[in-house]
């Protein structure tokens, strides 16, 4: 997924009945777009999401939980 302006995808866990959830690596655009998709009323229950490696379709209705990372993960050894 290619992002014009610079913006790095963050982790978003998204839980659905019956206790799966799937990790997707996303844009802020893509996630405002499920998180609207989920606030509206459509009458259709599927939204594509564009993550890092694929685009996944999702049964809105499924959907009981999105979970988004609010900081940057680090990795290694920090000095005192």
């Amino acid at each position: 997924m290619a992002s014009g302006n610079g913006e790095r995808p963050r982790r978003v866990d998204v839980g659905f009945a019956g206790g799966q959830a799937i990790t997707l690596r996303v844009t802020d655009e893509a996630y405002n777009g499920l998180r609207d998709a989920l606030a509206s009323n459509r009458s259709d229950r599927w939204y594509e999401v564009e993550s890092d490696d694929a685009a996944i379709a999702i049964d809105l209705s499924q959907v009981v939980y999105v979970r988004r990372e609010t900081a940057e993960s680090r990795v290694g050894f920090r000095g005192v």
